[in-house]
């Protein structure tokens, strides 16, 4: 034989890229019901935050502006199952997630290489799989690139957008005077280990030598005051300043940038060890990464480009889909290398949060089966500089997922769901718990036809479509001592398919972390000999059990658990039932359950 193997899969969907964005999205549309393929260049999922990387997961600012849906489902399970942050545990968990959809076809190791077209319609792509030294072809109804990198652009003809606009284009205050290709760059990131007594650390030789404090003083606060330091405790910095490439092509020059990276980062090891009292004798290097994290490269360009001024201005869009709410965090292309240069700096400037983000920016304005979710959606680089944490990537993979399931239900594309369905892809977002600003789920029908135990008060507040603290100062749930339950019922037997709830998850975060600006399920920085483990929300239901009565009177346990740990729990019920009850048990740490929904649908 003289050629490889060639595998070739037909599917509804095809997401390449596995990154927080592209595992969202992938989930989200194979449990509506999608056939999906899901390519991922590397040998884990995760991309920003898995093992490989280790960045911290950031979104919206604000302690009530958590990002729900499939990413709190994971971010609680890694709290039940890993409370100490161990970033390898968290690999599998993602992992055990998508494995566990039966829709989804997971390729590890597999990069798209190519794409054949029909006209403006991707037809296949066509890619390398490393470990099983093969290829595959994946015929797809829809493909979503969720790679960062904008991988299909090049084989597509996709419109893309690389670097920085000039500031007449939109007319953006972070714009530069004369557009050009730099970017943000990327990061090697390290962590640190405390132990009881002392260690030495002897830099490899082709290592960076920063003997000076003042010298490496300048690289840690070249952007703005209060980020840059080099502190190891357990809440310490994790070293993302070491940042270089934004001067360079991200991409083309990629493998140099990561050998820089590496002299960079072991040489600022060695300055904290070896050069100075950094009070680090007891800390050893745990562990550095060879695989940069990075922030921006090639961008998609859709029906809508998002600007800074969209963003400032908390512009409302009829299609939104997703939100933002971390500040404008534009990085000197220089990085590390900066030394104040005056027509080069870094930009942090405050968002609303949140912030609306429209489906007419995930979808591509020239190939009409593209969409895409993660930093590289529609957005200039000013309005990138915000939407690219990975929180935000992650709830846009999602609505992108769901949409596309849709797409392929009513045979339609994208352009044709904005325009037809937008608000029945909102409320479907909304069923999933994915916040919307600006939107309320409609409670389902035979919620409202039930009759209840609840008191007129808390009725109100469980059918008013708001599953979370909002603007209007209020938080919408209601709570529930050990032994005390919803029933709703009905004068006859009534055929129901679902229960759903929506447990507190602790917004506020309070009861989750000992540090309170964490406001996101975070790997830890370093590992510190204080390092205390991350705990469940104190409100959030641990025990709880669902009884019905079909119609003759008596109870029946259908649904028992004491380690609850999903803040939104669905249960298929497809049968006729007169009666229907939860009864709450017991919370985490508190005496009272909070219970922002309950509906039977």
């Amino acid at each position: 034989m003289n050629t490889w193997k060639t595998v070739v899969h037909e599917t509804q969907l095809c997401v390449v890229g596995g990154g927080l964005a592209g595992v969202m999205c992938a989930i989200s549309a194979a449990r509506r019901g999608a056939k999906v393929v899901l390519i991922q260049d590397r040998p884990m999922l995760g991309g920003n935050s898995s093992s490989e990387i280790r960045m911290q997961v950031r979104g919206a600012h604000g302690l009530e502006n958590k990002e729900t849906g499939i990413l709190s489902e994971l971010e609680l399970e890694a709290i039940y199952r890993n409370p100490r942050m161990n970033p390898n545990i968290w690999d599998g968990i993602i992992y055990e997630k998508v494995k566990q959809e039966k829709n989804i076809t997971l390729l590890l190791n597999t990069t798209c290489i190519d794409a054949e077209m029909a006209g403006d319609s991707i037809q296949s792509v066509r890619c390398w799989q490393l470990t099983t030294y093969s290829w595959h072809v994946v015929h797809a109804y829809l493909f979503a690139d969720c790679s960062g990198d904008s991988v299909l652009s090049i084989p597509t003809g996709a419109i893309y957008r690389l670097g920085r606009e000039s500031a007449d284009e939109f007319g953006e205050s972070m714009g530069v005077p004369v557009a050009d290709t730099k970017t943000m760059g990327m990061s090697i990131l390290i962590q640190a280990r405390e132990l009881d007594h002392p260690v030495d650390f002897i830099a490899p030789s082709w290592a960076y030598v920063y003997e000076d404090e003042a010298f490496a003083t300048i690289a840690y606060d070249q952007y703005h005051s209060g980020h840059r330091d080099h502190a190891l405790g357990t809440d310490g910095c994790n070293f993302w300043w070491i940042e270089l490439g934004g001067n360079q092509q991200v991409l083309d020059d990629a493998e140099n940038i990561r050998d820089e990276l590496l002299k960079t980062a072991y040489g600022v090891w060695d300055h904290i060890k070896n050069y100075g009292d950094h009070q680090a004798e007891n800390w050893e290097l745990d562990w550095i990464g060879f695989l940069p994290g990075k922030r921006e490269s090639r961008r998609y360009v859709g029906p809508y480009i998002l600007t800074q001024n969209d963003i400032q201005s908390d512009r409302k869009f009829v299609d939104v889909v997703g939100y933002g709410g971390w500040p404008l965090d534009d990085h000197n292309p220089m990085g590390f290398l900066n030394r104040g240069e005056a027509h080069e700096k870094s930009q942090f400037l405050p968002t609303p949060s949140p912030y609306e983000i429209p489906f007419s920016s995930l979808y591509s304005v020239n190939v009409s089966n593209l969409m895409f979710a993660g930093r590289n959606i529609s957005a200039t680089h000013a309005a990138m500089s915000s939407t690219r944490v990975m929180a935000t990537c992650s709830i846009l993979g999602q609505a992108v997922g769901l949409a596309a399931s849709m797409c392929y239900a009513k045979q339609c594309l994208p352009s044709e769901l904005a325009s037809w369905n937008i608000h029945e892809l909102q409320q479907a977002l909304l069923e999933d718990y994915c916040f919307l600003p600006g939107k309320t789920r409609m409670i389902p029908e035979l919620t409202l036809r039930a009759n209840h135990n609840l008191s007129p008060d808390d009725a109100a507040i469980l059918y008013d479509g708001m599953e979370r603290f909002c603007a209007d100062g209020r938080d919408h749930y209601i709570q529930f001592k050990s032994g005390q339950s919803i029933t709703y019922s009905f004068e006859y037997p009534e055929e129901v398919k679902k229960l759903r709830i929506v447990f507190d998850l602790d917004f506020s975060r309070e009861s989750i972390t000992q540090f309170k600006r964490i406001q996101k399920y975070a790997m830890r920085s370093h590992i510190g000999r204080d390092f205390k483990p991350v705990k469940m929300p104190k409100n959030m239901a641990k025990e709880f059990v669902v009884e019905i009565d079909e119609g003759d009177g008596k109870w029946q346990n259908i649904y028992t658990t004491n380690v609850n740990h999903v803040d939104l729990f669905t249960l298929r019920i497809d049968r006729a039932i007169k009666q229907i009850r939860v009864v709450f048990q017991s919370a985490y740490a508190d005496e009272f359950i909070n219970v922002y929904a309950c509906d039977i649908s």
